[in-house]
C-alpha cells in the first residue's frame, strides 16, 4: 500500500488574492503571501519589506541595508536585459526597500 503525502505549495500568483504583488506594484511577497509561507514552514522568520520610514541603526534599517548588498549582488549578476530595465522584479523591489 503506498501512502500519498499531502504537501501544501504556496501559490506563486500575482494579482488580486496572490502572494506575491505585480511588479507594477514593487514586487516582493505581500502580507497573505509570508502568513501562508509561514503556515506552510514553522520556525522561518520571514517577513515583508521595510518600506516606511526608519531610525538610522534599528532592526528595520538593518534590515534594509542587508537586503539592499544582497538584491545589488542580484542584480549584479542578473542579465544586461535585466539590469537596464526599470520595471524589472529586481529593480522594482528595490524601489520598493527605497535602496
Amino acid at each position: 500500500m503506498v501512502v500519498k503525502r499531502r504537501t501544501k505549495n504556496i501559490r506563486r500568483t500575482t494579482g488580486k488574492g496572490g502572494n506575491f504583488r505585480p511588479t507594477k506594484s514593487g514586487a516582493g511577497m505581500t502580507k497573505k503571501g509570508v502568513r501562508a509561507y509561514r503556515k506552510a514552514n514553522p520556525g522561518s522568520k520571514l517577513k515583508t519589506a521595510v518600506t516606511g520610514k526608519v531610525k538610522k541603526g534599528s532592526k528595520a534599517a538593518k534590515r534594509r541595508k542587508s537586503y539592499c548588498a544582497r538584491s545589488a549582488g542580484q542584480l549584479k549578476r542578473s542579465s544586461a536585459k535585466t539590469k537596464n530595465n526599470p520595471n524589472s522584479r529586481i529593480r522594482q523591489a528595490r524601489r520598493r526597500w527605497k535602496c
